[in-house]
């Protein structure tokens, strides 16, 4: 497990601990809700004009107040549940130091695929018979019910792999290699970091964020500035980050821009 896949087990442990938390304190709520409702007897009405009333009316909200306490906590469970499960899923990171050996993987996949319908296309269309077309298909590998299923006609009346399929599958491996090229075009880079006055910028390689870096909590002004570009505050990293492309740089130029700015209207 290298850093960034330490980095995203962790991330999810937290989400399942958080999520586990909430589940516990949900039941917990629910059951003092439940407690509570159990003191008034079963059908028991308001007493209206009653010296009671005010006191009665107050317990019964405290016990909708106390379900819906619970009610919220099933859903945030339900929120943290599905924020780790969600870990992992999208795809392979550029964060991750093995991103270019995984894509590299990927596209050696996508480009067996291509060349595994091209030679089941030509196979359909060299034999003539079903019977030859699928014992074709077995002997690159197929099963036999894959093949029978390969050779049912479409709406069109088409059989084997369509034109589509291909062309969708080459497009991705284009995008793949494509990304390749670009994360090996950023591992060429190197560290920037630039002093200014009230804050430090960074083009950080390893960490794959432009960050800012402030003395203190910035004020209002400025956290607008940094979020309405995208950057978002990180507590590990005690900066306000964004992923290290060429977007993210462009963006932390015009940040640049504005702070400068700022400081130069302050100075005069």
């Amino acid at each position: 497990m290298n850093s960034y896949e330490a980095k995203q087990a962790a991330r999810k442990a937290r989400f399942e601990e958080r999520a586990e938390q909430a589940s516990a304190e949900s039941a917990s709520t629910y059951n003092r809700a439940r407690d509570m409702a159990q003191a008034i007897p079963f059908g028991q009405p308001i007493l209206v004009g009653h010296h009671s009333e005010t006191r009665d009316r107050n317990y019964r909200d405290r016990i909708h107040t106390t379900y819906g306490k619970a009610f919220a906590l099933q859903d945030k469970a339900k929120h943290y549940e599905q924020k780790a499960a969600s870990v992992g899923t999208g795809g392979i990171s550029s964060d991750d130091p093995e991103a270019i050996e995984k894509l590299r993987a990927e596209l050696a996949n996508v480009e067996q695929a291509q060349e595994r319908m091209k030679a089941a296309n030509k196979a359909i269309r060299t034999h003539k018979t079903e019977e030859a077309r699928i014992a074709a298909l077995v002997a690159q590998g197929l099963t036999e019910a894959q093949a029978a299923e390969l050779l049912k006609p479409d709406f069109a009346g088409r059989i084997g792999f369509p034109s589509y399929a291909l062309s969708n599958n080459n497009a991705n491996a284009r995008r793949i290699a494509g990304r390749i090229a670009e994360l090996e075009k950023r591992r060429q880079r190197v560290d920037v970091e630039q002093e200014a006055e009230g804050y430090t910028y960074r083009e950080d390689t390893e960490e794959n964020r432009v960050m800012f870096v402030f003395p203190g909590k910035p004020d209002e002004a400025t956290r607008a500035l940094l979020k309405r570009h995208a950057f978002k505050w990180s507590p590990s990293r005690g900066a306000w980050v964004r992923q290290l492309n060429n977007a993210g740089i462009w963006a932390g130029q015009e940040v640049k821009k504005a702070l400068n700015a700022l400081t130069k209207v302050g100075d005069v």
